[in-house]
């Protein structure tokens, strides 16, 4: 079972990070689960809680925040639209996944809903899980993962190696 997480300091590093390892390693030939950000999409916001995902490998592209309207400062995620990523992710075949990747271990999943079931049915079919996690949620996250998940720093070359070292050889 091979778990991991990524925490960055820098504000929208680690989604920045997890989207070109995505980039990368479906070039590569990988095949890929779950979701990364849309770093492309810019927020309309201030606090910079707008996104898109995509959902991995091609598609589609889910706006999950919600316009809750000017002057709030609340998070605006979208429970629909996390269920609607959530759905499409497990439609996919897991079985046939060289990695699963979550943008972030947030909120939702720190209360047991979002991607846990996800994640777990990743590990379940022996697919490596690389999760980002925001420092709000890292003790959640590790209570989840039960003690089982690798920190690694926010380096694309760290992430990259343990990836590589978690995919099943050829």
């Amino acid at each position: 079972m091979h778990i991991a997480y990524v925490t960055s300091q820098k504000r929208g590093e680690t989604d920045r990070l997890l989207s070109e390892i995505a980039d990368q390693l479906q070039a590569q030939g990988k095949s890929l689960a779950g979701i990364v950000k849309v770093q492309s999409y810019e927020s309309q916001f201030e606090n910079g809680c707008d996104m898109k995902v995509r959902v991995l490998p091609e598609g589609p592209v889910i706006k999950i925040t919600q316009n809750l309207g000017a002057g709030s400062d609340a998070c605006r995620l979208d429970p629909t639209a996390i269920t609607e990523a959530v759905t499409r992710v497990e439609a996919g075949s897991m079985e046939q996944s060289d990695l699963f990747m979550l943008n972030k271990f947030g909120p939702e999943e720190a209360a047991g809903r979002g991607f846990c079931n996800v994640i777990g049915a990743a590990l379940d079919d022996d697919v490596p899980v690389l999760v980002g996690v925001g420092a709000a949620s890292v003790d959640a996250f590790k209570g989840f993962a039960g003690g089982l998940a690798v920190a690694l720093t926010d380096d694309k070359q760290s992430i990259l190696d343990w990836v590589h070292s978690a995919l099943p050889k050829a």
